[in-house]
């Protein structure tokens, strides 16, 4: 054998296992795959159930384990809705009487405190909208006052419950301006103002001026108030936040502010208070029929008899309102005062009104009131020849003209409060200013 060759044998072995292990290969190629698994070649896997099988699955002990259903909850039947707006001269009695509603629940509605004595207090335009069951038991009453609440009360058993519903209104600020040359209310519609704003700015600065006998032809008023609005409909009138008055060439100025507390009330610019300790008046605009004289003629006795009062002449029922906060001393009746009020304001002021047709509720002797508190009402009882109140103001047992009396204040805003008071306050002076140039502006232009 030569130096680097196989034997013959060899050879032949090698070969033969190459052409084996080709062949291996190509057999390996050439299989079938095995499927793959999926949930279709499961289920087909699963044995064809027959009709007995299914019998068998609907029998009643197949669901002998499960639990019975509930029975379905049958919906109430539709409360019926009634709606009523309230007419003058009508009351909640009647208002029940024409809906079939018995006085009982009247009874109920009003001792669910503390939104049921609410209902005492219906005015012409409010809404009450009533719903009843199918058997016409009153189920929930809607009041509606204004369009900014409205209170619910819905029966609970024996009784029934009130909830208050308030509506957030937008606010968005207005100016108006106004010329009187004949009356403050005419100015004030001609300006585009309503009376129920014009009597809160008339009460503003009712302290300094009286809007009976101090008005004068050329008097202006400035006024910087709140528009209310819910979904872009006007709903009434908010807060004035300032305002300034001229009377007789004299210049009032009035901003609101509320203190840290929540208690908002009207400021002159320099903090001290608009209101005094007392009235001016304690009748709304009305006209003086007999002013404080004490040499007067009587007009029944017809003899010089001193008027230590005001005679202030309004329709019968004109609310008249406490001077000052105070005790009411006297809530009584004589033959020559008719009905008449007593107040002792501390130790050193007296007010006296005279001539009432009535009283108003919880006005008794010993009560306290508020300033601007109603406490009774204008009448021609007694020795009176018409409708009017007479009223009378006493300093230390001394009769005093009301309408020229010097006044006590009421307190200022304090000292360590004047900051605060001034950066609340500055803002919405100086939009009274800037609107009240506006028209100098365009002047000038």
């Amino acid at each position: 054998m030569k130096p680097g060759l196989f034997p013959k044998t060899h050879l032949y072995l090698v070969g033969l296992l190459g052409l084996g292990l080709c062949s291996i290969v190509v057999a390996k190629f050439n299989e079938t795959p095995a499927p793959r698994f999926t949930t279709e070649s499961a289920l087909q896997t699963l044995p064809t159930p027959t009709a007995a099988d299914l019998a068998q699955d609907l029998q009643p002990e197949a669901f002998a384990d499960l639990p019975e259903p509930a029975p379905a909850t049958p919906a109430a039947p539709p409360l019926r809705q009634v709606s009523h707006t309230v007419k003058p001269g009508q009351s909640l009695a009647k208002i029940f009487q024409s809906q079939g509603i018995p006085a009982r629940d009247i009874a109920l509605l009003l001792d669910s405190k503390p939104l049921g004595p609410r209902l005492k207090s219906i005015f012409p335009g409010h809404e009450i909208r009533f719903e009843f069951a199918p058997d016409d038991t009153l189920m929930r009453l809607t009041y509606t006052p204004g369009p900014l609440e409205h209170i619910e009360f819905e029966r609970m058993g024996d009784a029934f419950n009130g909830a208050e519903v308030m509506r957030e209104p937008e606010r968005f600020t207005n100016y108006k301006k106004g010329l009187i040359d004949h009356s403050l209310f005419i100015a004030s519609q001609r300006a585009g103002l309503d009376d129920a704003l014009t009597m809160r700015l008339a009460q503003m600065f009712q302290w300094d001026i009286d809007f009976v006998l101090d008005i004068r032809k050329g008097d202006t008023f400035h006024v910087v108030y709140e528009e209310l609005y819910l979904q872009d409909r006007f709903v009434g009138y908010g807060n004035i936040l300032a305002a300034e008055f001229v009377n007789q060439g004299q210049t009032y100025q009035a901003v609101l502010y509320a203190n840290e507390g929540g208690d908002a009330d009207y400021y002159s610019p320099q903090g001290a208070s608009m209101r005094k300790a007392f009235l001016r008046a304690p009748v709304e605009f009305s006209r003086i029929s007999s002013n404080f004289n004490l040499r007067r003629k009587h007009p029944l006795y017809k003899r010089v008899m001193p008027h230590r009062g005001i005679d202030y002449a309004a329709p019968s029922g004109t609310p008249i309102l406490a001077a000052g906060d105070g005790r009411v001393k006297v809530a009584g009746r004589t033959k020559p005062n008719g009905n008449y009020v007593v107040i002792n304001h501390g130790e050193q002021y007296v007010t006296k009104y005279l001539h009432l047709s009535r009283f108003a509720r919880n006005v008794k002797s010993g009560a306290r009131v508020k300033q601007g508190q109603t406490i009774g009402y204008v009448g021609a009882t007694g020795l009176a020849t018409a409708p009017h109140l007479h009223y009378e103001f006493l300093v230390n047992g001394v009769h005093k003209n009301p309408r020229t009396v010097n006044l006590p204040d009421a307190a200022p805003i304090k000292a360590p409060e004047l900051p605060r008071f001034t950066e609340h306050t500055a803002s919405v002076l100086k939009m009274l200013d800037e609107y009240k140039e506006q028209p100098q502006l365009a002047l000038a232009k």
